[in-house]
């Protein structure tokens, strides 16, 4: 388990550990639009990472990228020292595990069939479904609170249903090291605290690295245990949230004026926006200032 929990700000910093996921030097595009050029990142050993940034910033882009779905134009992947595109693919599965930000699952299959084929990876000739892929499967949809949606179809639930069964998917996967893309998109405040708990218990109770996109600011201060805050496809501040979340950092990769205080219930950052007429009358200042260099020279 890596123990540094140095912060810092830009690409620069390095760790001096090796780490089991790790992107060196990455240029990732999709065809020819280039969304980031030369990044790098180390995702620190049973940690609870959380990449934040501003929209089309690149964060689901990188975890593409950490999770063999897109291949580096320039640059590479590593995955236990190892080049991640050189991997068989079962053995990548056996180990990383992904929750993408848009699941489409077949037409009929019900949820415990779905959540059933993240047992594949453990599959083989000589090892069939065994008791252990059963229990494995009802533990992990009574995780996620859809046990009780076995046998229906997914096709039939709601957004927020369909979410935590590919969430419970991923957990049968049984994987050290789980991806997940915006894993509370369509749950409702009750339900994003119940999917955020419940990766804080895989990363604290069982020691599995966690690697999630998320839009929530506070969410993120509150859960990550390391940061990295993306803007433009670069690496603009990354370590423990308590070391680098001020209004500064907000402002400048979200462009957001605020107020950083300690959240009462857990003590990490707490971001409080500037009220409209704040930010209005900050907004009316930058003008005046610009205009005022323009006319100076």
């Amino acid at each position: 388990m890596s123990t540094d929990t140095t912060a810092g700000r830009g690409p620069d910093h390095r760790r001096s550990t090796v780490n089991r996921l790790s992107a060196e030097n990455v240029t990732l595009a999709y065809d020819q639009r280039v969304i980031a050029e030369q990044l790098s990142v180390e995702i620190p050993d049973n940690s609870f990472t959380v990449i934040v940034g501003p929209n089309a910033c690149g964060k689901s882009t990188l975890l593409r990228a950490l999770s063999r779905m897109l291949r580096p134009s320039e640059g590479r992947v590593l995955l236990d020292g190892q080049v991640i595109q050189s991997m068989p693919a079962k053995k990548v599965a056996r180990t990383l595990g992904l929750l993408p930000q848009s699941s489409i699952a077949p037409d009929g299959i019900t949820v415990g069939d779905l959540v059933g084929r993240g047992r594949y990876p453990h599959q083989g000739l000589l090892r069939q479904w065994s008791a252990e892929d059963e229990r494995v499967v009802q533990e992990s949809m009574a995780h996620t609170g859809v046990a009780e949606l076995a046998e229906r179809y997914v096709d039939e639930l709601s957004g927020g249903q369909r979410q935590r069964v590919w969430i419970a998917m991923a957990l049968a996967q049984q994987t050290p090291l789980l991806l997940l893309d915006e894993p509370t998109t369509y749950l409702d405040i009750q339900h994003q605290i119940d999917v955020l708990d419940l990766c804080a218990d895989l990363h604290e109770e069982q020691g599995r690295t966690l690697v999630a996109v998320l839009h929530d600011l506070n969410h993120a201060a509150r859960y990550a245990t390391h940061l990295i805050a993306l803007r433009a496809g670069k690496v603009i501040a990354q370590g423990a949230p308590n070391d680098i979340v001020t209004a500064d950092l907000v402002e400048e990769v979200f462009g957001l004026r605020c107020q950083v205080i300690d959240d009462p219930e857990t003590g990490t950052p707490l971001i409080v926006p500037a009220a409209r007429r704040a930010r209005a009358a900050a907004g009316d200042r930058g003008t005046a200032r610009k205009v005022g260099a323009a006319e100076a020279s």
